[in-house]
């Protein structure tokens, strides 16, 4: 029986999210620089780390994500950066300004410049604050359970 080779679902590996942003170019480094600060600007005590090469957060459990396009999935690579919601099945979110695409539960906007992010990042903002919300008050429910569980011994 022959080896077979592990099937590399991405074109790059990262140690820290330092080397990500050495390794972004042009609008993609700006995009993901603007949308870091807006994430460290509106949610204090915010953790940043990288999973899928790709900076996420977590505050409450997992938040939202950065995909810079450059940083392909399998052999899908796009243009622009990708800001998701890892609950935006949970944002209100009548006016249909996220992607669901196939998926449940996470859901995504997509920029293709500068000017297009900036031009929204009131919008991102609020969705941000209502996802940090959502995230709260799911920590409280399962923290409640958890005591719950506790005296009960169930």
């Amino acid at each position: 029986m022959q080896n077979k080779e592990k099937r590399q679902m991405q074109n790059v590996r990262f140690q820290s999210v330092g080397e990500l942003l050495d390794f972004l170019q042009g609008e993609q480094l700006e995009m993901t620089d603007i949308l870091r600060e807006l994430v460290f600007e509106c949610v204090p005590g915010v953790e940043e780390r990288l999973s899928f090469n790709v900076p996420f957060f977590r505050r409450y459990g997992a938040l939202c994500f950065i995909w810079p396009g450059a940083v392909s999935w399998g052999s899908t690579v796009w243009e622009g950066v990708e800001f998701g919601f890892n609950n935006g099945h949970l944002l209100a979110d009548e006016d249909n300004y996220l992607d669901r695409g196939n998926r449940k539960m996470v859901f995504t906007k997509r920029f293709f410049n500068v000017q297009e992010l900036r031009a929204n990042t009131d919008k991102l903002r609020s969705l941000v604050l209502e996802a940090v919300e959502i995230n709260e008050l799911l920590h409280m429910e399962k923290r409640k359970s958890n005591r719950i569980k506790k005296i009960f011994k169930v």
